[in-house]
């Protein structure tokens, strides 16, 4: 366990309240797919949290980049994206960050360098890679952090991606969000290795295995890969082993796991986690996490009644934004 004492409160009470914030929006959103508010396809977040949110404060947003895939609101509320803009967005209104157009699985903020969540199985994985090119042709001293599932590191992108990373010498910091499940199939029945970071070694990348149920691990882990990609143009890839308490999608019963996996699973809850370590370290009380969870609520509500109220893309618009 990670020592409290070498970070600043203020540090720490932001990640708990990001991951927090992460958490209900995702339920709310849960709800209005429920409500018909929000069609198509969603894929929740819920118990990844600690992944998206280390990893964006180990980044500097400034010059490094971010590509994810369909799983993306909680990256996407990560990198400091505006929850009324992404709620809008699942609404299809014209005030999402894609103009209605995009929907759950293809959240953007250029501003904040976050190039997308993306629909295809693994999609994102070349185009980081195209981005780390760009970086490594400029010398401009910036990483990008591709999030990818364990279901889509059978893609043969990958494997092309990880080759060109290392003959290019590219700063690119590959990460398998390994909750343990491709759609509804279990790793163990589709993959020879349960230790991804082992597929490093085929390309003479490095690889590392990180606990994604802790904000301050998966903190520590990634910031020292980013120092090592920046310095030395390293391509790295992480097997961050996480779990997802939701199904695959909204639709998804989640049949094929036991309850007890995931009540087991539960009691690794990273907010509750990083909760409980700041409460012992005196940082916070049970009133104060009480306080701003209300505030959080509050503020995911405020985000619907904004989408809620929105106004439906115009006919015209179907027209624009396309390049051909």
């Amino acid at each position: 366990m990670s020592d409290l004492k070498k970070y600043k409160k203020d540090f720490l009470l932001k990640a708990l309240k990001d991951m927090l914030l992460i958490r209900r929006f995702e339920e709310k959103t849960a709800q209005m797919y429920g409500l018909r508010k929000i069609g198509g396809f969603l894929h929740l977040y819920n118990g990844q949290e600690a992944v998206a949110v280390g990893a964006v404060a180990a980044v500097d947003l400034k010059t490094d980049y971010l590509l994810t895939s369909y799983r993306d609101h909680g990256h996407a509320l990560a990198v400091g994206m505006k929850p009324e803009s992404i709620m809008a967005e699942m609404f299809g209104k014209i005030t999402g960050c894609a103009r209605g157009k995009g929907g759950s699985m293809h959240m953007f903020d250029v501003e904040r360098h976050f190039l997308g969540g993306n629909g295809i199985v693994g999609g994102q994985i070349p185009m980081a890679t195209g981005v780390a090119f760009k970086q490594m042709y400029d010398q401009d001293g910036g990483v990008t952090l591709c999030f990818f599932g364990d279901g889509a590191i059978h893609q043969g992108a990958f494997h092309e991606s990880l080759n060109y990373a290392k003959i290019w010498n590219l700063p690119v910091i590959y990460i398998v969000e390994n909750n343990h499940f491709g759609m509804g199939t279990a790793v163990s029945r589709v993959s020879g290795v349960d230790d991804f970071s082992l597929k490093a070694a085929g390309y003479d990348l490095q690889g590392k295995v990180i606990n994604g149920m802790d904000f301050l691990e998966v903190y520590e882990g990634i910031s020292e890969v980013v120092k090592d990609s920046r310095k030395n143009g390293n391509a790295w890839l992480l097997d961050i082993k996480t779990y997802r308490y939701k199904g695959h999608s909204a639709s998804d019963p989640a049949k094929y796991r036991t309850k007890d996996e995931l009540e087991s699973y539960k009691k690794q809850d990273p907010i509750i986690k990083l909760k409980s370590q700041m409460i012992e370290a005196k940082l916070i009380t049970e009133d104060d996490f009480k306080d701003f969870d209300e505030e959080i609520k509050k503020a995911v509500q405020d985000a619907v009644d904004f989408a809620d109220k929105s106004e439906e893309p115009a006919l015209h618009t179907i027209y624009e934004d396309i390049l051909a």
